[in-house]
């Protein structure tokens, strides 16, 4: 018994490990934070593709807001909460990029997770006279799309390149001039 204990550990440890920390696994990004980071940067060799994110319309009822909807184009993917006080600093600063670097081909796209009701998400934005798209994700389901992402990590933004690979992950709360050199630098991308 002891012995098939043994045999039965060690396929599965065999089985769990992929080597490199399981980032470059497969053509899909599969999250995994090294050391515990909070600032995570992918070289373009390193990138993986994130499909299947979309979701209501925070600001419109009927309407769905898809990544696909944003193709070319950069994408800030902002995970934020209206009860969330660090998102209250961020929202702002998600719009001063969004005006500034909007005409280069980026576009801010914000997730409201964890809520009750669509209500407080779109006051939320209404009283921050914010512009960008939020998908209203309650159950925070659209957070699939980010493999291994913690969903409790909130606030968190993911800037994806032009092809919607990932490029850099962010577990804390920013600032526009955080993100704004990034953000220019994967729109001059060809």
């Amino acid at each position: 018994m002891k012995r098939l204990l043994a045999v039965v550990l060690l396929l599965f440890a065999a089985a769990c490990s992929t080597g490199d920390d399981a980032v470059v696994a497969g053509s899909e990004f599969q999250f995994v934070a090294p050391n515990g980071e909070v600032r995570i940067r992918y070289d373009a060799a390193d990138r993986k593709v994130v499909r299947g994110l979309s979701g209501p319309d925070v600001r419109v009822d009927g309407e769905n807001v898809s990544l696909d909807d944003y193709a070319g184009k950069v994408v800030v993917v902002n995970i934020w909460g209206s009860w969330c006080p660090p998102c209250r600093t961020e929202a702002p600063e998600m719009q001063k990029v969004q005006d500034e670097t909007g005409p280069l081909g980026v576009q801010v796209l914000g997730i409201a997770v964890k809520e009750s009701s669509v209500d407080g998400p779109r006051d939320f934005l209404a009283n921050r006279k914010l512009s960008y798209p939020s998908i209203y994700d309650e159950s925070g389901r659209s957070l699939l799309a980010f493999k291994g992402l913690p969903p409790n990590t909130v606030p968190s933004t993911i800037v994806l390149d032009k092809q919607h690979r990932v490029a850099a992950v962010f577990l804390e709360g920013l600032i526009a001039t955080d993100l704004l050199p990034l953000v220019r630098e994967l729109a001059a991308e060809a």
